[in-house]
């Protein structure tokens, strides 16, 4: 019973952190922190396929910076990079980036007007799961399994209060007989001579 209330708890933890992360990727946050999925193994092993960064704009961006940057919409996704390489063009900065697993830099270059922000942290295979919700099975599932999980508790929950109850009935109803049987043997005791 110990070892099922602590598998509950879990998935229920589990998909809490799912449900939160995947509401604040698309809601906007006060300090314009974003979450986002790295899509590729571009930035292995420092930040792994399907991880799940935690994006911030900052004022300045150095060479070794990790950035996100690119267009962000439903049909294309911005890229996490770190800074290479920085140039000063017509008095405005131009950063050169590389993936850490690529071999050589991008070839488009980008001013600080394409970066969404810096990487604050990254939390690896996350991404998977909540890639997964905002699929129709996995958002049903999201929904299901937990309603189950309670559901199911609740049931067994009720049923216990249903023997406890039966239990106390039959006790009650033994009381009333044995109560009836010494009043029948009452009716039959011979008042005792007192002469």
């Amino acid at each position: 019973m110990k070892g099922f209330n602590i598998i509950y708890c879990a998935v229920l933890v589990f998909i809490g952190l799912i449900t939160v992360l995947l509401i604040i990727s698309v809601f906007p946050i006060t300090g314009n922190i974003k979450f986002m999925i790295v899509q590729s193994g571009s930035m292995e092993p420092s930040i792994r396929g399907g991880s799940v960064v935690m994006v911030k704009p900052v004022e300045d961006y150095k060479i070794g910076d990790v950035i996100t940057f690119g267009p962000y919409s439903k049909t294309k996704l911005p890229t996490t990079h770190r800074i290479h390489d920085i140039k000063i063009v017509d008095g405005q900065s131009v950063y050169i980036t590389k993936g850490d697993a690529n071999n050589a830099p991008d070839l488009r270059e980008i001013v600080e007007a394409d970066i969404l922000g810096k990487v604050l942290a990254s939390v690896p295979y996350l991404g998977f799961a909540v890639e997964f919700v905002k699929k129709p099975i996995g958002f049903a599932l999201i929904i299901i399994v937990p309603a189950a999980i309670i559901v199911s508790d609740e049931i067994r929950n009720i049923w216990k209060e249903i023997i406890k109850l039966k239990s106390k009935k039959k006790d009650n109803e033994q009381d009333k007989e044995i109560t009836k049987l010494k009043e029948e043997i009452g009716k039959f005791k011979k008042p005792k001579d007192n002469g």
